[in-house]
């Protein structure tokens, strides 16, 4: 129970023990600075409830004031008695909301490198005013942006942050910051982990009764790529679905504009190539009214990538490289040398073989495959750094090698061949890409029968069919439980 006496003779405030002296210690050195720059008299602060002595003992630190002194001498002083207890002016509070908004905005339209210096400053400040919740908002920011500039440990890191920090909040407070670190393990390649953060969310959320619109439609959004690329194409129509059914009770145009973008690639996935690029369609509006460059790059790629399964490759190309140009010019490096491997499957297709291996072989600088050929001369270090790694962007990495060994098969080479198709292999299963792994095996197996060694071929493809997993299937468990709707 709380000491209940006080100082005044009225009731007690509320703190107690070493942390209530502090408290009061900070409180009174706060009324002594309002009280001095107002130059108001101990006696004017104090009439015509309390004396001039109660003022003096309080500013010394020696009396813990009531919570009627304080709403007093707030009035007097003329601030809020948040901002007097706390040291929190509710203008700081809405200073940093405007600053956390420009430097989204920073991000939207320019650098994430530049946006993450205006985050960081918002942190850093919030956390000195003892804000928390604009130091989230900032720190989710600083997350956002280590994923576009492909720093995914970084990326983890301040989500993580942002999940500690408001660990005592509601759960949907958190999905934000937990669908990041489900983005960031995504793109390192880590396929099952990243279904598994989404899905004990939606599961958590569900079985709690929280059935909050936003939350829910942000992380069906999110589960759909990882779905998609472990094969697991029921559940991402499933999510797709769902998110669909939820887009009418939320009101944010940029989640709405990204489900469509997941959307599409179930829809091209079902060969529904109209449909998709009609649901990519909204989704560019959007971002262009919203002026989100990132995400309408991401909209291009996405439309090269429709144009490209139904042949239009002329088309596919020059959406592509619209992309990775915008992408380029945001210094998006993990996304801009994504978009390099799929405008290079397209070079490829269009005969233009020597064009796609030329821009393949730099994005692979770090991690060459054994016999492949030395990256062009005048690559610099910060390519290399932006290259595809095992646990950066693993699963284009794979795609990459995959491409360098369809070239070398088709000019001959099938020991350089074998090699980018073994490369690619060692990626792949790492992360859990089902479709993309059968395919790999079986283009390894009909190498390996064209070169005579049937016994090796036989395991390429009887590997290819264990990863060749029934529609709607994974290595998952139990879809999770579906919101009422």
């Amino acid at each position: 129970m709380a000491d209940r006496s006080a100082g005044d003779g009225r009731t007690a405030g509320t703190v107690t023990g070493a942390a209530g002296a502090e408290s009061t210690a900070e409180i009174g050195r706060r009324v002594l600075r309002l009280r001095t720059e107002r130059g108001f008299t101990q006696r004017q602060l104090a009439e015509p409830a309390y004396t001039a002595a109660y003022v003096s003992t309080l500013e010394a630190g020696k009396v813990r004031p009531s919570e009627a002194a304080l709403r007093h001498l707030a009035d007097r002083l003329g601030v809020s008695y948040e901002e007097l207890t706390t040291g929190r002016s509710p203008r700081d509070a809405t200073r940093l909301r405007a600053a956390v908004t420009d430097a989204r905005r920073a991000l939207a339209t320019g650098a994430a490198e530049d946006a993450a210096g205006l985050f960081a400053e918002v942190r850093d400040e919030a956390e000195r005013l003892g804000f928390a919740e604009e130091r989230s908002a900032a720190l989710l920011g600083l997350g956002d942006c280590a994923l576009e500039t492909g720093d995914l440990t970084v990326a983890r890191d301040h989500f993580e942050a942002v999940e500690r920090l408001l660990a005592g909040e509601p759960l949907p407070r958190r999905i934000p910051a937990i669908r990041g670190r489900a983005v960031a393990h995504l793109l390192a390649g880590e396929l099952r982990y990243s279904c598994y953060l989404l899905e004990s969310s939606i599961d958590e959320l569900n079985a709690s009764g929280l059935h909050d619109p936003y939350a829910l439609l942000l992380l069906y959004t999110a589960a759909i790529a990882p779905y998609m690329d472990m094969g697991a194409h029921a559940r991402a129509v499933r999510a797709a679905e769902l998110a669909l059914a939820l887009a009418p009770s939320v009101d944010d145009p940029g989640l709405i504009a990204r489900m469509h973008r997941g959307v599409a690639r179930t829809l091209i996935a079902e060969g529904r190539t109209a449909e998709a690029d009609a649901s990519l369609a909204k989704a560019q509006e959007l971002y262009e009214q919203l002026r989100i460059h990132t995400d309408l790059a991401h909209c291009h790629w996405m439309r090269g990538y429709v144009h490209a399964q139904d042949g239009n490759l002329e088309r596919a190309e020059r959406e592509l490289r619209t992309a990775r140009d915008m992408l380029a010019s945001k210094r998006a490096a993990l996304f801009t040398v994504q978009v390099e491997v799929e405008l290079a499957d397209v070079l490829r297709r269009r005969g233009r073989t020597a064009e796609a291996e030329a821009l393949l072989l730099p994005l692979l600088a770090r991690t060459p495959a054994a016999g492949a050929a030395s990256a062009p001369a005048g690559l610099d270090a910060a390519s290399g750094e932006a290259g595809l790694t095992a646990d950066r962007g693993a699963v284009h990495a794979g795609g990459a090698h995959r491409l360098l060994g369809l070239i070398a098969d088709e000019r001959g080479d099938a020991e350089a061949a074998e090699e980018h198709y073994c490369a690619a292999l060692s990626l792949l299963e790492r992360t859990g890409a089902a479709g993309d792994l059968a395919d790999l095996c079986r283009l390894l197996g009909d190498l390996l029968r064209r070169e005579g060694r049937l016994e090796a071929a036989m395991d390429a493809y009887r590997t290819g069919l264990g990863h060749r997993a029934a529609p709607g299937t994974t290595t998952l468990g139990p879809a999770p439980a579906e919101p009422p709707m």
